[in-house]
């Protein structure tokens, strides 16, 4: 059992000097003011909040502690699992659609899991463990086939949930890896070259009346986007009122300038996860929430000097991956709640709330800081793009 331990969490060899405390803090930093802004929203009491911000940084203490490497020898286990899940939803009894109409979490009584959340974290460790598998062999087509496999799959499931939102952030972290893997432009040129028509045929295509490929809602809420005037009270009811409630915070916020004035966030929807911007925004003001931008990027920079730092081609790979992912979930939140997009359904890492949301992040911060521990693995480990 000892060595078994020992195996897991190799704690002799890791170089702890880098271990990043600093990111610990600033995660730290944005679940407690998450904690506040969902225990005044009444979402939950700030102390449970606080146990779940608790539990989130032990699972950041024991994946920095596993050696990624390993973690990557049971990722066809773990692909299978999350794959299944995901599935679940839809074609289980299983899946919960919470009156949203999306089934996105498996309810076990106990709790509700939202598989998607995880499903990004594996194709992340899939789509790098494939890139090393096949770097001998990397600059092909078939390389490039196999990563859209791995990442489309699931995908699929999570699409058919329906959850667009989450799929578009898979894809665009397949994006990413691909073009950091060293693939080459010989392959991603030709792809572009069909796919960047395709999308533009795509968008044309889901404005057409007959169009088979949305749903009516999802359809009617890029139509709104596209063409607003006149939709305030209709599809664009909930964006318009979180632009003005944005709008209502000024450069201070109310929670310190004006406790007692109303709250214009009670007119939207979803604040507690989807439009967590918009109470953040209305409480802190301008100042605030460059503040907590602030602290987002600096999570999101990390996540890219780790891939630079990244002792081994492996480690560059999954710290892209994870940088990916935040960044395109913190533009795509932030984005709708400002009606820059149109309206879907993200949350905002480390600040909506959502259990599976929370862990899946405090899982992909531990893995971030065990790319920064390893040792240096020597040349017969690392890769060099050519």
């Amino acid at each position: 059992m000892r060595e078994r331990i020992e195996q897991w969490f190799q704690f002799k060899r890791y170089n702890w000097r880098n271990y990043d405390v600093f990111l610990v803090v600033i995660v730290l930093a944005l679940s407690l003011i998450s904690s506040y802004v969902l225990s005044v929203l009444g979402e939950t009491s700030f102390h449970r909040q606080l146990i779940a911000v608790v539990a989130g940084l032990v699972i950041v203490a024991v994946f920095s502690l596993i050696d990624y490497h390993d973690l990557c020898l049971y990722i066809p286990i773990l692909y299978v699992i999350a794959t299944l899940m995901a599935a679940a939803t839809r074609l289980s009894p299983l899946g919960y659609a919470g009156g949203t109409g999306s089934y996105r979490w498996l309810d076990f009584k106990i709790i509700k899991f939202q598989p998607s959340e995880i499903c990004k974290i594996v194709v992340i460790l899939a789509l790098a463990s494939l890139f090393y598998r096949m770097r001998e062999n990397l600059k092909t087509f078939k390389t490039f086939f196999l990563a859209c496999a791995i990442a489309m799959l699931p995908t699929f499931f999570i699409l058919i949930q329906s959850d667009l939102s989450s799929s578009v952030i898979i894809v665009m972290i397949l994006v990413m890896m691909l073009i950091s893997s060293g693939i080459g432009h010989r392959i991603l040129g030709p792809v572009a070259a069909v796919v960047l028509p395709v999308i533009a045929f795509l968008f044309w295509y889901i404005q057409q009346p007959d169009q088979r490929l949305l749903r009516g809602y999802q359809l009617d809420r890029i139509i709104g986007w596209l063409h607003p005037e006149g939709k305030e009270l209709g599809v664009m009811y909930q964006q318009t009122n979180s632009v003005l409630s944005i709008g209502s915070g000024k450069l201070y916020g109310k929670m310190l300038m004006d406790e007692g004035a109303a709250r214009n966030y009670t007119s939207v929807d979803v604040i507690e996860s989807d439009f967590i911007w918009t109470p953040i925004s209305e409480e802190f003001g301008f100042i605030g929430c460059m503040i907590i931008l602030v602290l987002l990027s600096i999570v999101i920079i990390k996540c890219f000097i780790a891939a630079k730092n990244a002792k081994d081609y492996m480690g560059m790979m999954i710290a892209t991956g994870i940088g990916a992912m935040f960044c395109f979930q913190t533009f795509f939140n932030i984005g709708v709640a400002t009606s820059i997009l149109p309206n879907t359904g993200l949350p905002l890492p480390f600040l909506s709330n959502g259990l599976t949301s929370l862990m899946s992040n405090m899982m992909a911060i531990g893995i971030l800081i065990n790319i920064g521990i390893q040792p240096n693995r020597g040349s017969s480990s690392s890769f060099e793009i050519r």
